[in-house]
């Protein structure tokens, strides 16, 4: 990190910074550890040139989180849209058994928040990306409109989704309500959970980053939490015993609810991604 940086985190933080390490797993900014003069580590991302300078963001959703919710997440010390510092949270291990009983009720908890909309105050982020976040009073035309819609739109923008392909989600969205009902009410999701955005430590959970919050079917979080395989049997038997799964969930609406992140990955890289929106479509008959 250069010098430059350290003295506006410096002086961000009324302290001087000692020294400063790259970390790994920055996908929509670079990221170090800096140690303080008075014995703090904390963590800093910055935005990288060329890209949207969103980073303060970020930063609102955690602070949203660590006020409204008792999910662990880092604390924001100071945001701004290029310039991000957050508390250091230890970390060791991978996800375990036991880290994933205890994503189970951390997350249940969560998914037990409720809003008045689906949607939020504000719009967001997912992987770098905006996410529109209208808040709307039925679940199956958010879905359909400001995430499958509109990250089609998105991909097809630059040019990594064919135009029959837009048309193909345009005519499942016309039948969501087949397959999908209305939830009671209308639950706050961390929005992004795949393995590198789940901390552990020790065989527990240490925290979540990276949040992409709305309020949601939270079916929709459960789904995602499957789709890269972060996490299983023990996360979902877990999760039951605080809130219920409900049927057709593994076998129909996980796919449904899955080509929302396929088509922000689809946005993002292409390749192989447009394969599998293309599996699930046929599965759904377009």
């Amino acid at each position: 990190m250069s010098p430059v940086l350290h003295v506006r985190v410096g002086t961000a933080l009324n302290c001087a910074v000692k020294k400063s390490a790259p970390l790994t797993g920055g996908c929509v900014g670079d990221v170090s550890a800096l140690d303080l003069v008075d014995g703090r580590r904390v963590v800093v991302k910055t935005a990288r040139k060329g890209q949207a300078a969103t980073l303060d963001l970020e930063g609102w959703m955690l602070a949203y989180l660590a006020t409204k919710t008792a999910l662990p997440v880092p604390e924001v010390l100071h945001r701004e849209p290029d310039l991000l510092v957050m508390s250091y949270i230890e970390t060791s291990g991978g996800i375990t058994a036991s880290v994933e009983q205890g994503a189970a009720d951390h997350l249940a908890h969560l998914h037990s928040i409720t809003g008045t909309a689906f949607g939020l105050e504000r719009d967001t982020l997912i992987g770098g990306l905006p996410q529109p976040n209208p808040e709307t009073p039925t679940w199956i035309s958010f879905f359909a409109e400001q995430r499958l819609l509109h990250m089609a739109q998105e991909a097809r923008a630059v040019r990594r989704l064919p135009a029959a392909m837009v048309s193909r989600i345009e005519t499942l969205c016309g039948k969501l309500d087949r397959w999908i009902e209305e939830p009671d009410t209308p639950g706050l999701i961390h929005g992004d959970l795949w393995t590198g955005n789940v901390l552990c430590a020790a065989g527990k959970i240490a925290g979540f980053v990276d949040p992409s919050i709305y309020y949601a079917d939270p079916e929709i979080e459960l789904a995602f939490a499957t789709l890269f395989n972060t996490f299983g049997d023990a996360f979902f038997a877990r999760y039951a015993e605080h809130r219920p799964i409900k049927p057709e969930f593994f076998e129909v609406r996980r796919d449904l609810y899955n080509l929302y992140p396929l088509l922000v990955h689809a946005k993002l890289f292409g390749g192989s991604y447009v394969d599998s929106i293309d599996s699930t479509l046929k599965k759904f008959g377009v």
